[in-house]
């Protein structure tokens, strides 16, 4: 095992001798929130945001593009956003998680910049929303570029193939619950595979690379990605506990122990490293419809959309192990480890 703390990698928003040049005289649209800042070197332990570090350095930025959650990352799940203005720096702030899905006016804009920070997982919806930034901007001719931050499940790969018809607000692409890419390595491989709607094709896609990132490494976040994700043992939990979110019952959401437990306190005590050796461990939920009575109710359509295919309701209805199940995506998940491979930036 290889424990990494944040401060030992150098993220893409602080390589700005990589990126000022290239984005200097034009105008920028940032897809950021609260998780895009980069060490503070004025301030031991200190950060900054890239909103700050992009001005600093006389960059044009015109708008901050912000996903769910908000810029500030302390709205709800699926909780509206409203525009705003910064405070700090007087910049517009346009939500993209309006309702009803908010279009990115890019009126006036050459180039969209994404700092964001990623947990690794499919129906994670910053992905999502970066994805249909790309799209608008290849529709529109503008360029795009990637900061690149490590992705905190970037150390294996596991779940089925999200099926088309099944794509959703909590799934675009057709890739595993837990697809082990960065978003740099997500956008060259969305863009390259033909995966943006209508065949769309970002012709300036760069991406600034992290440097001191290995995909073995355990990456600490500094601050908590989202509001019901507090630390890193929920950021290992949550791929196996979100399937919970498609039943009645309660994965923690509010307390300090989101996503590390559910109806009791007993998982928030497991090891780390056992967690993330499991990888999407559905014995979990398997566990509780079994302690339910094993109601045929117990998972709602929602369910569907998470784990991205119809066969596994089956097949936990049918009394199927966690086990049992995962070999039947074990094919098409060696497939995509194939198609990953030719995309990774990071050993």
């Amino acid at each position: 095992m290889k424990l990494l703390f944040c401060l030992l990698v150098i993220l893409g928003a602080q390589r700005t001798s990589e990126y000022v040049p290239m984005l200097e005289g034009k105008t920028i649209a940032l897809f950021s929130n609260h998780t895009g800042i980069v060490p503070d070197e004025s301030r031991q332990g200190g950060y900054r945001h890239t909103l700050d570090v992009l001005l600093e350095n006389g960059l044009d930025v015109r708008c901050v593009f912000a996903p769910e959650h908000g810029f500030r990352g302390t709205a709800g799940p699926g909780e509206k956003v409203d525009d705003s203005i910064d405070p700090k720096t007087g910049i517009e702030i346009r939500s993209l998680y309006k309702g009803g899905g908010a279009i990115a006016d890019l009126d006036g804009i050459d180039v969209i910049v994404s700092d964001i920070q990623d947990v690794g997982t499919r129906f994670y919806t910053y992905y999502v929303t970066m994805i249909s930034l790309m799209e608008a901007a290849a529709s529109e001719g503008k360029g795009f570029v990637v900061f690149d931050r490590p992705n905190p499940n970037g150390m294996y790969i596991d779940g089925p193939i999200l099926r088309d018809e099944l794509r959703s607000g909590v799934g675009r692409l057709p890739i595993p619950v837990v697809h082990g890419l960065t978003l740099g390595e997500m956008a060259i491989m969305a863009n390259e595979q033909g995966w943006l709607k209508n065949g769309l094709k970002l012709k300036d896609l760069k991406v600034i690379k992290c440097q001191g990132y290995t995909h073995d490494m355990r990456y600490e976040l500094p601050v908590r990605p989202s509001p019901n994700l507090p630390n890193m043992h929920s950021i290992y939990l949550y791929p196996s506990l979100c399937m919970f979110e498609a039943t009645k019952l309660s994965v923690g959401r509010g307390t300090a122990k989101a996503f590390q437990m559910y109806g009791d306190t007993d998982l928030s005590g497991l090891d780390d490293e056992k967690v993330i050796e499991a990888g999407l461990d559905l014995s979990y939920i398997i566990g509780a419809w079994k302690e339910s009575g094993f109601a045929d109710d117990f998972l709602s359509p929602w369910f569907e959309k998470l784990i991205g295919t119809p066969e596994v309701r089956r097949l936990i209805l049918e009394g199927r192990t966690s086990g049992e199940i995962k070999e039947t995506w074990k094919a098409e998940l060696d497939e995509f480890r194939l198609l990953r491979e030719q995309y990774l930036l990071y050993p």
